[in-house]
């Protein structure tokens, strides 16, 4: 079975936790502190880390960070706020899923089982080499092969989940997205959080994009999701 690091100051929240994961099966070490959570974090092959923002000696995003530098080892955030921008800049830091206390275990399980299964290899089993293309509309051009976004030419900066909304818009031209859609392609298959943080990333792509170059590439169907025309 998994193991799984939890990162939590709160400690009727962290030992609620153990004890819900434990009897689940799952293997489970706990650190007080985001100073001690890194440490572990490095030291030890987890399978999963449960981490907290507002944490003593270290915060989380930091810890986040500094985790994303050495290791892949797959995150959820646990966090008291509920702004929407505070869940994106965690999901651009690295991590890959974010849950709101207070929670309800049974969802908290459920995100756990989902990020586990997105990062499983199973033994032996072939990798397939992934398509690649470009795709060029009204200028813009995403290039899967080189991971590159340019306009006219002029190379734009995108995080990777931004990068991975423009495909899922450029490689679906004229089929309307919705934002489920969207979240699934940017964060996991099987994401099951807010799609309203999709609003945000498109946001930040029309700036890199719509706004800079002045062209009109993503339209927004509303009550629906967003589409790119020719």
């Amino acid at each position: 079975m998994a193991r799984i690091l939890i990162v939590e100051d709160e400690e009727k929240i962290a030992r609620f936790v153990e004890l819900e994961l434990s009897h689940e099966g799952y293997e489970i070490d706990k650190a007080a502190d985001g100073r001690a959570g890194l440490e572990l974090a490095l030291s030890h092959d987890y399978d999963l880390v449960l981490l907290d923002i507002l944490l003593p000696q270290l915060n989380g995003m930091e810890v986040l960070r500094r985790l994303r530098r050495e290791k892949n080892t797959p995150v959820i955030l646990l966090t008291a706020r509920d702004a929407v921008m505070d869940k994106v800049a965690g999901l651009d830091a690295g991590a890959d899923d974010y849950i709101t206390k207070p929670f309800a275990i049974e969802e908290l399980l459920a995100r756990i089982r989902v990020t586990l299964k997105r990062h499983a290899v199973p033994s032996g089993a072939a990798v397939a080499m992934p398509v690649t293309n470009s795709v060029t509309i009204q200028g813009v051009t995403i290039d899967t092969d080189r991971h590159e976004v340019t306009v006219n030419g002029v190379p734009v900066e995108l995080t990777n989940r931004e990068f991975e909304i423009l495909r899922q818009l450029m490689e679906h031209q004229d089929i309307v997205q919705t934002r489920e859609a969207l979240a699934s392609a940017a964060l996991g298959y099987d994401y099951i959080g807010e799609s309203n943080v999709i609003d945000v990333y498109i946001r930040q792509l029309r700036s890199k994009i719509d706004d800079r170059f002045n062209i009109k590439l993503i339209t927004t169907v509303r009550g629906v999701g967003y589409v790119i025309r020719d």
